[in-house]
């Protein structure tokens, strides 16, 4: 029998106590991890083009039925006043006290049929709002190639290309000029005979391209693409690199989903498996599982929320809209502190804990404390290293009062006590220097990532 999110909080104690000493192995996206070298494949998406298959790291819910855009409505804080066919936006959810549970890609795929792509726990938690509540749809699941039956293939194929050759090799894709599609519109190509779906979308903040279709019609269009995109430099791209792209783009993949109080979580904690609830990593600790929530105004979601609507927290949202709020920021680390953790590998005594290249989180929620003189002042999320920039950065919620540009913050990195979950080794903490930054980084992301 399959334990229950709610069965498994209760043997250990907590949410916090399961979730820190988690048995669960680090995220891994199952693709290649390098086809060449992954400071080059980071390089190709600001020199040349980037081609990333997203066929296996990824989730897809199917929604289907007459009552579809209306669950898709009452979870979401997005406006869906206007949202045809051949349109997608990054739908976001909140619980019922206004607080984040996640945020995946929502393509209409045609009508009464929709998409909603990324990682599981905002799907989840929209399928559970369906089949519990008065809802004429259905469900389909194709999960990531890590929960997938073993020998099923995904529905879908899904490649991105992206670069500032992009566009052009588009073009000699389809023979065709690329129509003017504004950032999260889709469009309708055909490439080596068939059919491909698109949405405009650039994962690091560059002009791109994402490509999807019948799995069946996957490794035809993937050569297409290499043989096409040889004269414009393509670099495949494997999942070290790929797993690093959101620190360009500012984008946080997996903030700890608040589901573990509030009005549902009795109910939705015991639909839920406990396999599906991750683990906790960082510096950062309560016992109170309330104090490591987000707000969606924390990662810079507040232009997805719509309050035209009735949605589930909208009235608790209403209240974080007007109250104090964190902003989202990269924190660029000192490289001398940087290097004197990655150091005390090579020294007697207890060494900091390991800083892995590119990416460097060791749990499915990262939540690293954020200081200024000793006193707490946000938490710090995804780290890795950027090869474009030549920086190690992490990104951020930072009280509003310590984000302006150029202020210097502290991050702790390492957990004490010492968690067990399997990517933790003993080590002792270290404080290191960092200096807020815009986020996205990139001047080029900032200035150009959502323009049409």
């Amino acid at each position: 029998m399959t334990e229950s999110a709610a069965a498994a909080i209760a043997r250990a104690g907590s949410a916090v106590e399961l979730l820190r000493n988690a048995q669960a192995r680090p995220t891994i996206f199952p693709v290649t991890p390098e086809f060449s070298n992954w400071r080059s494949e980071q390089r190709s998406w600001r020199e040349s083009v980037a081609l990333l298959d997203q066929s296996h790291h990824m989730t897809d819910l199917f929604i289907s039925g007459p009552d579809a855009l209306r669950l898709l409505a009452d979870t979401g804080v997005n406006s869906f006043g206007s949202f045809p066919v051949d349109a997608a936006k990054q739908f976001v959810a909140v619980n019922d006290e206004g607080y984040l549970i996640g945020d995946a890609i929502l393509f209409h795929l045609e009508e009464q049929v929709y998409d909603l792509v990324g990682w599981y726990m905002v799907l989840d938690w929209v399928q559970f709002i369906g089949e519990t509540g008065d809802y004429d749809v259905t469900f389909e699941r194709d999960a990531n190639s890590l929960m997938r039956a073993v020998g099923e293939d995904p529905r879908f194929y899904r490649y991105e290309l992206q670069g500032p050759h992009a566009l052009a090799l588009m073009e000699k894709l389809t023979g065709a000029p690329v129509p003017p599609t504004r950032f999260f519109g889709m469009a309708t190509f055909e490439i080596a005979g068939t059919t491909v779906r698109s949405l405009r979308h650039g994962m690091a903040g560059q002009p791109g391209f994402e490509l999807f279709g019948p799995w069946s019609d996957g490794a035809r269009v993937r050569d297409a693409i290499i043989a096409a995109g040889e004269e414009f430099g393509l670099v495949l791209v494997g999942s070290k690199a790929y797993s690093s792209a959101n620190l360009e783009s500012a984008w946080v993949p997996s903030p700890l989903p608040a589901i573990f109080t509030g009005a549902r979580s009795g109910d939705y904690l015991e639909w839920l498996p406990a396999a599906r609830l991750g683990s906790l990593a960082g510096s950062f600790v309560s016992d109170d599982i309330e104090d490591f929530y987000l707000t969606p105004y924390d990662l810079g979601y507040g232009r997805s929320v719509a309050f035209d609507h009735e949605f589930i927290g909208r009235a608790a949202l209403e209240q974080h809209a007007a109250g104090d709020r964190r902003r989202k920021v990269t924190l660029i680390w000192d490289p001398e502190d940087v290097a004197a953790a990655q150091r005390s590998l090579y020294e007697e005594g207890t060494p900091a804990k390991f800083i892995d290249l590119p990416k460097a989180r060791y749990g499915l929620y990262q939540v690293d404390r954020v200081t200024v003189d000793g006193v707490d002042v946000g938490i710090s999320h995804d780290c890795g290293y950027i090869t474009n920039e030549q920086v190690f950065a992490s990104l951020a919620s930072i009280e509003e009062a310590y984000a302006e540009p150029g202020m210097r913050v502290v991050v702790t990195w390492g957990e004490h006590p010492v968690s067990r979950k399997p990517a933790v080794e003993p080590h002792r903490q270290v404080e290191i220097r960092a200096t807020v930054a815009p986020a996205p980084y990139s001047r080029f992301a900032r200035e150009n990532y959502r323009k049409s």
